[in-house]
C-alpha cells in the first residue's frame, strides 16, 4: 500500500510572504468554508507569526479573528496550526516566560491545535521551553528546525538538533525551510536522519519557493519519510511564497504516494475569493516582484516571510539613498540596484554576525544591518556606524547562542561602546511581568478579555495594542490605503515620478528666500513635485554657526521615548555627544538616535508618530 501524504494549506504564510497584511476577519470567515470543501487538507495554518500585529495595525481585534477563523476547521476535523518564535513569542523581541505560557493557553482556547515553535538562532533551550509550555496549554508541540545553508549548518547539525528536541518531548518535527535555500538532497537526508532517531515521529516539510528548490525538496522529503507537506495555492503560490498545491499534489501522486482528491469547484472558489481580497485592499501592499521566483536569493538566503515588508521598506529607503546621491552629483539608483547591493552586503556581513539562521526576527536584523551599511556607506560613512539595540542583543547573546563566532571587528565595536557579551540562559534576562500588566490594564479601565486574551495582546504588543484601542491604528491605516487607492486611480500617463522616488506623498524641507518650510509633496503627471501641505517655518542655523542640527540617519516614524518613565527631550535641555535624543521606528525595530552635537536644545522638530526621512532635522541645539 502506498504511503499517504498529508497536505497543509499555509494560508497565513501565503499572505505574509507576499505582502504586508492578512485578510480581515470577515474575509477569513468567508473563505473558510470553501477551504474545508476542497477536501484535501489535513491541516491549515491559521495564525501566529505576524498575524496578531497585522490585525492590530489595521485596527482589527486579532482575538476575534482567530476564534471565528479557526472554528470552521475545528468543526470539520481539520487541524489548525500556528507559528511562534520561541523566546520572542509572537513579536520581534524577547517575551517573559509568563506571557509565553499565557499565549499557548489562549491559543488553544481560541481553537488552535498545533504550535510550530522555532528559535531564530536554533537555540534548543528556547524551543524546549516552548515544547513544555505548549503541552501544558494542551497544544501539540511541533518543534522546528530553521533551515539555512552555511559551513556550520550541515545535515548532521540539523539531525542532532532534532534528536535533542525529540528527547525533550517534541510531538512532531518541522523542517522549516523559510528561505527555500535548503538543497533538495540535504533536505531528504535531514528527514531520513530524523526518522532514524524515531521512526513514528511526524515530520512536516515547509519550504518557500523563492530560489526554485522547493518542489524537488518536497519530493525528497516525502521519499525520505515526511508525513505532511506545506503548500500554497494560486494566486499566492510561487514567488517568495510556497510551491503550489496542484503541482505538489500531481508530483507526489506520480511518485506513488496516496493523497486525497481535490474538489476543483471548491478550489476555484478559494482561488477566486483570495483574488477578491487582493483586489479589495491587500493587493496595495503586495509588491509585484514578490510574485516572481529569483535565484539571486540563493546567495543572501533571505526568507520569503520577510520579502513583503522588505520591498515596502525599500520604497522609502530608495528615496533617502537617492537624496544622498543627488547631493554628491551621482546618478539615481534604481530599486533593483539597491536590492542587489543589499543582497551583496547580506552575504558579506552574515558570517561576521555569527551565522544566525535567516529567519524572523534575525533575518530582519541581518537585513537591517546590511541596509543601514549600504545607506551609510552611500553617504561616505563607515560600515556598522548604526546598529539597533535588538541587533546588538542578538550578537551579544542576550537572545540566545549564535551558531558561529562574532567577528573581531564587531567585538571591538562592542567594547568601544561598553557592551558586554552574555553567555548564560537568555530567559533569565526577561522576568515575568503579567501581574504588572494586569495592573496597567485595570488602571486604564480595560478588560482582560475572554480567557485573558486581551491581556495577552497588550502584553505581547503593547504599542500596537494601545494604538488599536485608541483608534489611531485604524485611522492611520485608512489614510494610507486611501493614498494608495488615489495613486492607482490616476491614469498610467500621469503616475510618473522622478527616478528612484515613490509616487506616494513625501515630506521635504523647502527653502524659500532663505527661510525653510516643511512641506508634503506628491508627483503630478509630469513627474514634478507639487506641495500639498505647508507647515510652520522651520528655524534655520544662525549665521554665526552656533545653532547646530542633529539629522535623522534613516527614515521611519519618530518617537521621543521608548520606555515608560523615560523623559522626552525638550527645549532647554543640555545634551552631550552620544546622548539619546529620540527614536526612529523603522524596518520592525526601534533605532535609538544619538546626538553627534552637544549644547542646549533649541527645538525638537517632530512629534511622536510623525514620518521622518533621512537627513530631516530632528533636533536643533545651540552650542
Amino acid at each position: 500500500m502506498s504511503k499517504e501524504i498529508g497536505l497543509c494549506l499555509v494560508y497565513r504564510d501565503m499572505w505574509q510572504s507576499s505582502g504586508k497584511y492578512m485578510p480581515r476577519k470577515d474575509q477569513l470567515v468567508k473563505v473558510a468554508g470553501p477551504i474545508v470543501d476542497m477536501g484535501c487538507w489535513r491541516r491549515v495554518e491559521t495564525n501566529g507569526g505576524g498575524f496578531e500585529q497585522i490585525n492590530l495595525l489595521y485596527g482589527e481585534n486579532p482575538n476575534r479573528s482567530v476564534r471565528e477563523w479557526t472554528q470552521p476547521f475545528n468543526d470539520a476535523g481539520i487541524q489548525t496550526q500556528m507559528l511562534e518564535r520561541g523566546l520572542n513569542g509572537l513579536r520581534m523581541y524577547p517575551v517573559p516566560m509568563d506571557v509565553r505560557e499565557l499565549m499557548f493557553r489562549v491559543k488553544k482556547k481560541q481553537g488552535t491545535d498545533i504550535s510550530r515553535s522555532f528559535d531564530g538562532l536554533n537555540d534548543t533551550r528556547s524551543i524546549i521551553n516552548s515544547i513544555k509550555l505548549a503541552k501544558k496549554g494542551g497544544m501539540i508541540a511541533q518543534a522546528a528546525l530553521s533551515i539555512t545553508h552555511s559551513p556550520i549548518h550541515t545535515v548532521d547539525y540539523f539531525v542532532n538538533m532534532a534528536g535533542t528536541l525529540i528527547d525533550a518531548g517534541a510531538d512532531e518535527i518541522a523542517v522549516k525551510d523559510m528561505a527555500g535555500i535548503g538543497r533538495p538532497a540535504s533536505i531528504g537526508k535531514i528527514v531520513a536522519g530524523i526518522k532514524a532517531i524515531k521512526k513514528d515521529i511526524l515530520v512536516q516539510y515547509h519550504g518557500h519557493s523563492g530560489p526554485g528548490f522547493s518542489v524537488v525538496s518536497s519530493l525528497e522529503a516525502a521519499r525520505s519519510g515526511a508525513d505532511i507537506i506545506d503548500v500554497g495555492m494560486e494566486p499566492l503560490s510561487w514567488g517568495t511564497g510556497h510551491a503550489d498545491l496542484l503541482t505538489v499534489h500531481a508530483m507526489l501522486r506520480d511518485a506513488g504516494f496516496s493523497l486525497p482528491d481535490i474538489n476543483m469547484k471548491a478550489y476555484m472558489q478559494v482561488r477566486s475569493l483570495t483574488q477578491e481580497f487582493i483586489d479589495d485592499f491587500l493587493g496595495y501592499y503586495i509588491d509585484p516582484k514578490n510574485r516572481l521566483m529569483n535565484s539571486l536569493l540563493i546567495g543572501p538566503g533571505l526568507p520569503g516571510g520577510m520579502m513583503g515588508s522588505l520591498m515596502a521598506d525599500l520604497e522609502k529607503n530608495l528615496v533617502s539613498v537617492n537624496r544622498a546621491r543627488e547631493k554628491n552629483g551621482e546618478a539615481a539608483m534604481s530599486q533593483d540596484d539597491l536590492l542587489i547591493k543589499l543582497f551583496e552586503e547580506v552575504e558579506h556581513i552574515w558570517p561576521k554576525m555569527g551565522y544566525p539562521p535567516l529567519v524572523t526576527p534575525y533575518s530582519q536584523y541581518v537585513k537591517n544591518a546590511a541596509l543601514m551599511n549600504v545607506m551609510q556607506m552611500n553617504k561616505g560613512k563607515e560600515r556598522w556606524s548604526m546598529l539597533d539595540d535588538n541587533t546588538w542583543d542578538m550578537m551579544l547573546g542576550n537572545s540566545g547562542q549564535l551558531p558561529g563566532p562574532v567577528a573581531d571587528e564587531l567585538k571591538a565595536l562592542a567594547k568601544a561602546q561598553n557592551r558586554e557579551f552574555f553567555v548564560g540562559d537568555p530567559h533569565s534576562l526577561y522576568p515575568n511581568e503579567l501581574d504588572k500588566i494586569r495592573g496597567e490594564m485595570k488602571e486604564k479601565g480595560w478588560d482582560v478579555g475572554e480567557d485573558e486574551e486581551e491581556l495577552l495582546e497588550y502584553a505581547m504588543h503593547p504599542k500596537q495594542y494601545i494604538d488599536y484601542k485608541s483608534g489611531k491604528a485604524k485611522k492611520a491605516f485608512d489614510e494610507d490605503l486611501a493614498q494608495r487607492k488615489a495613486a492607482e486611480s490616476t491614469s498610467p500617463a500621469t503616475t510618473s515620478a522622478p527616478s528612484g522616488l515613490s509616487t506616494l506623498p513625501q515630506t521635504l524641507i523647502v527653502d524659500v528666500n532663505g527661510e525653510a518650510f516643511r512641506v508634503t509633496v506628491s508627483y503630478d503627471g509630469e513627474g514634478q513635485a507639487a506641495p500639498k501641505q505647508e507647515n510652520a517655518a522651520v528655524p534655520q542655523s544662525s549665521s554665526n554657526g552656533h545653532t547646530l542640527e542633529i539629522l535623522a540617519p534613516l527614515e521611519g516614524k519618530f518617537f521621543s521615548t521608548k520606555d515608560a518613565g523615560e523623559k522626552a527631550l525638550k527645549a532647554g535641555d543640555v545634551i552631550k555627544k552620544g546622548d539619546t535624543v529620540g527614536y526612529i521606528e523603522a524596518m520592525k525595530v526601534i533605532n535609538a538616535i544619538s546626538a553627534d552635537k552637544e549644547g542646549t536644545v533649541v527645538e525638537v522638530c517632530f512629534k511622536d508618530g510623525q514620518e521622518v526621512y533621512d537627513d530631516d532635522v530632528l533636533v536643533r541645539v545651540k552650542s
